[in-house]
């Protein structure tokens, strides 16, 4: 009786130690910028190599428009376009940011401790309910917390391997956008020297062949930027995503509980996801 006793204590006693330590100890450390300092100066490195790429994006998209006649316009408004992606990946960077201290605030704040006062009651209670509950909020609690340091592991792995492509991109943009303001500017100038006479024809001709000349290295630049955007969203939308699904798969498989995260819905949210930024760069 004395044994069932002691034991029925220590059930009582040790998850309350535990929920206290949750709060008042590892809480503060969990959301603290201090203990996430690897994972945020990766996504602020993220966040650079993006605004990079959006200005370069813009800044190639307003020199395109600067030459003559229609041909560079398409061009230009694919450019621009790309912006609208750039901004869905930094507001996934930003969610990244928030939610690293976030998640560790929530967790060991409300749904650990949650989870520890429910085991306490259950050593009276004593219900296969109460102790499934407190079982799903402590591996939820857990998972949520390891859910953004992973893939920001994981997504550095990917960026590593393309990070000289994108930079490549952003040197291509700003050359590209250079040698058109150039060509304008230099046509603006012999403008201005007063020898009207066959001069416009033979500036406008000149510009044209810049325009060529540079054509290919356009289109080159567009398929970069493409690319460069393809290679963000995967890092910082779909990663997340399917970490979480990993954690979810297994958790099922260890402990056989279902975590509060429905597949179906998550693969019918990505999919819709990328038909909706395919629609917007579709043209109309």
């Amino acid at each position: 009786m004395r044994e069932c006793t002691r034991i029925k204590i220590l059930m009582v006693v040790v998850p309350l130690i535990i929920a206290l330590f949750s709060v008042f100890v590892v809480s503060d450390i969990a959301s603290s910028t201090e203990f996430h300092a690897e994972s945020i100066a990766a996504l602020d490195e993220k966040q650079t190599t993006v605004l990079e790429l959006t200005a370069a994006s813009t800044a190639a998209s307003a020199a395109l428009t600067l030459l003559p006649g229609d041909t560079a316009t398409p061009i230009a408004d694919k450019l621009a376009d790309l912006s609208s992606g750039f901004l869905v990946v930094l507001c996934a960077i930003y969610l990244e940011k928030y939610l690293l201290t976030l998640t560790g605030f929530v967790s060991f704040t409300f749904l650990i401790p949650i989870s520890c006062l429910l085991y306490a009651a259950n050593a009276f209670l004593n219900r296969d309910a109460v102790r499934t509950i407190a079982k799903k909020l402590l591996i939820f609690g857990i998972a949520i917390v390891l859910v953004i340091p992973v893939s920001v592991k994981v997504s550095a792995l990917i960026e590593n391997t393309y990070q000289a492509s994108i930079e490549a991109t952003i040197d291509s943009a700003k050359q590209t956008t250079e040698d058109v303001e150039e060509s304008t500017e230099g046509a603006a100038a012999q403008d201005d020297t007063g020898f009207l006479e066959g001069l416009i024809s033979k500036i406008t001709e000149g510009i044209t062949n810049v325009a060529a000349g540079i054509s290919e290295k356009v289109g080159d630049m567009i398929n970069s930027f493409i690319e460069a955007l393809a290679v963000m969203l995967v890092t910082s939308c779909v990663i997340p995503i399917l970490v979480i699904l990993l954690f979810v798969w297994l958790v099922k498989v260890t402990f056989s509980v279902s975590l509060p995260v429905s597949y179906a819905g998550a693969v019918k949210g990505v999919k819709g996801a990328f038909r909706r930024e395919g629609k917007e760069d579709s043209p109309s």
